[in-house]
């Protein structure tokens, strides 16, 4: 018998669905690398809907590797690196173009500091992610996720095509906005987090018809309900970080 036959490692064979999750993380990144492309034209508002692309396929490809159980490190890898490439390097590129190339310093100055608050935040989830086993992982989010982050810093955007050019911002407003929204990035504030949401099964047609208002008002009035829902959540994340306060100073 040949020793050689009885060391060789066994085949695992796996279902052509499970690499959709992978498919999908590297469309994404297409997406946001697109934008970056749209923007060199000086298309922006096709640049932000590519970036919004992006966070769509985001929040959908962890979803399907847990319902295919194609769940891997190598995919877990794949996504993070997309996600600092989409809503870290792409925003920032088209921030940059959009509106700081005429203070060009202050402005790029801006896009590292924001793009390396993304990769600290990416990275702190990435090991929040690997909790000891009997742990539980955490159910909210500490600090402003990476494609949040994304939509938040492209309010700039929103607010001129929205309202016209006489409210477009200065370019050190739009490099002190990054700045900030890089900051909230890693904060250690609570922020909102769908994934613990419970509803009554009453209450379900609701939140559907509040889903088919919400498409509806972004296909008709884009710009005005992105920077609705940017204001939203802002004052989302203001009203947690002030339970959050309350409950630490009754607890001294």
């Amino acid at each position: 018998m040949n020793d050689d036959n009885q060391s060789a490692p066994r085949r695992r064979r796996m279902h052509l669905f499970q690499l959709l999750p992978n498919l999908i993380s590297m469309l994404a990144l297409c997406s946001g690398l697109t934008a970056i492309r749209m923007a060199v034209d000086g298309q922006f508002g096709l640049s932000v809907g590519l970036i919004g692309l992006a966070a769509a396929l985001d929040g959908i490809d962890g979803r399907l590797a847990r319902m295919l159980k194609s769940e891997s490190a190598i995919g877990a890898e794949l996504d993070s690196l997309c996600d600092l490439v989409n809503f870290g390097v792409t925003p920032a590129l088209v921030l940059y173009y959009w509106g700081m190339r005429a203070d060009t310093s202050l402005g790029w100055i801006a896009v590292l500091i924001y793009t390396v608050c993304c990769m600290l935040r990416l990275a702190r989830f990435n090991v929040g992610q690997k909790v000891a086993e009997g742990e539980e992982k955490p159910k909210g989010f500490v600090g402003v996720p990476s494609p949040a982050g994304a939509m938040l810093a492209l309010g700039p955007i929103y607010l001129t095509y929205a309202f016209g050019p006489d409210l477009r911002p200065p370019a050190f407003a739009v490099a002190i906005w990054m700045v900030f929204v890089g900051a909230l990035m890693i904060s250690r504030m609570p922020t909102p987090s769908f994934k613990g949401v419970r509803i009554y099964a009453e209450n379900a047609r609701f939140i559907l018809v509040g889903s088919v208002a919400l498409t509806a008002s972004l296909l008709t009035y884009p710009w005005v309900t992105l920077l609705l829902l940017d204001l939203v959540y802002l004052i989302a994340i203001l009203v947690l970080w002030r339970k959050s306060a309350r409950s630490l100073r009754s607890v001294v």
